[in-house]
């Protein structure tokens, strides 16, 4: 293990430490009139947790490069899981009992001003506020615990059909009703043991009986080898204008530290033929023209443009050559800033197809709110947006990496309908 790494994991491990002391205080005063031997058995499983975590944490920190590369990913998910279940709670419960403190401080300030002592009655009414404080942040922080334990159990393969109508004054007549459907950010190693969830996904995509297939990029988490051993499944994808694919950050394999650049260059290799045997035309700054009757269209496919840290070998220019006088335009780029740097205003794409941001996994999504801290670095990270004549789809993702479970943000299958206007 680096330096580097180590240091971060010691930083981590002090802020769980100042997290659980902190939270500590709280179940100590809700589980004052308990027994003493309840009082112990809850003790002993709250300080299992951190045990658990960072145990978990030096078995993944020591063994780095095989955490993402072979089945000890498992383990990570394992990690993250705990993680999110048991702290998430636990970072809601920590302001409500700085406010139980702040109310024991300001009771205790006030009682040495007045010079006389809080009288009992005082004392036993700050008690009760700082108490009430407590208890309802434990009340509160009910509300993720419950939600994540929800998103990894069920909201992970909640698989959402979306269906979209779009007009387009452009759109050949013969490619009226021309169904477009979209996937992105499959991660499939994340599935590895879950088979029947990715062929649960895949019937589900076939019953849409869409017209085309479009793969948005991130087949894999990191490494070609993860997608093997789903290729039959993969084939099952079927679409009469075929099923074509782009690559999105995490396909590149640059999260790994390769022995060599040969060894690197390999790992690409391998997913170039994989994608090609499960089906997938793969579109690396190309473009393909779609025919129906004697009228056309084109869809065109950007390796991966992105905002640092991401790569950018998105070469858009080179992607449109090939259907520069073709009059209807979807493009796929796997991350949705490509839009508002080259696309909007600079061509003459209608479509623009894109994912990356997954909706972070986690959010609120309920009518009249849709929000996730994601947005803070992605303007444009879920749903459809349109300038002037031209629109930008992003699509949260059917898969997941890092938080082993979707919370308010579902695996998304989208269909659009594209209409003449």
């Amino acid at each position: 293990m680096r330096g580097g790494s180590l240091l971060f994991l010691i930083f981590i491990i002090l802020f769980l430490g100042i997290v659980d002391f902190y939270t500590f205080r709280s179940l100590r005063i809700v589980t004052s009139d308990l027994s003493a031997t309840a009082k112990l058995i809850i003790n002993i499983l709250f300080w299992l947790i951190p045990v658990i975590i960072i145990s978990l944490m030096f078995i993944l920190a020591f063994n780095m490069r095989k955490t993402f590369t072979t089945g000890m990913f498992r383990v990570w998910y394992f990690l993250m899981g705990f993680f999110a279940i048991f702290y998430i709670p636990k970072l809601v419960i920590i302001p409500f009992q700085l406010g139980n403190d702040l109310v024991r401080l300001s009771g205790f300030i006030i009682s040495k001003l007045s010079g006389v002592g809080t009288r009992a009655e005082n004392a036993g009414e700050i008690m009760s506020r700082a108490e009430f404080l407590t208890k309802t942040g434990i009340i509160v922080a009910a509300i993720p615990f419950v939600s994540v334990i929800h998103g990894i159990v069920r909201g992970r393969f909640n698989y959402k059909v979306k269906n979209l109508k779009l007009s387009f004054s452009n759109l050949p007549e013969a490619f009226n009703g021309f169904r477009v459907l979209q996937i992105s950010d499959w991660h499939i190693g994340s599935f590895s043991f879950l088979h029947n969830k990715v062929k649960e996904s895949i019937d589900l995509i076939n019953k849409q009986n869409a017209d085309i297939i479009l793969f948005t990029g991130d087949m894999v988490n990191n490494v070609a080898s993860e997608v093997k051993d789903f290729i039959p499944l993969l084939k099952e994808l079927k679409a009469p204008y075929g099923i074509y694919s782009i690559l999105g950050n995490h396909d590149y394999g640059e999260y790994v530290r390769w022995d060599s650049e040969e060894e690197h260059a390999k790992n690409m290799d391998d997913l170039y033929s994989y994608e090609a045997k499960a089906g997938f035309n793969l579109l690396r700054n190309d473009s393909v023209i779609i025919e129906r009757g004697k009228e056309k269209i084109g869809i065109a496919g950007v390796e991966n443009w992105g905002l640092p840290p991401f790569p950018q070998y998105g070469d858009l220019k080179k992607a449109l050559f090939n259907i520069k006088d073709i009059p209807f335009k979807i493009l796929m780029s796997h991350d949705p800033s490509h839009w508002d740097a080259e696309v909007i205003n600079k061509t003459n794409i209608d479509l623009t197809l894109s994912g990356h941001t997954h909706g972070m996994q986690f959010g609120i999504n309920i009518p009249g709110i849709k929000w996730s801290p994601v947005k803070w670095k992605y303007p444009r990270w879920n749903g459809l947006y349109q300038e002037s004549n031209q629109y930008l789809y992003v699509n949260v993702g059917i898969g997941y990496i890092g938080f082993p479970g979707r919370v308010g943000f579902y695996p998304e299958i989208t269909v659009f309908t594209l209409q003449k206007s």
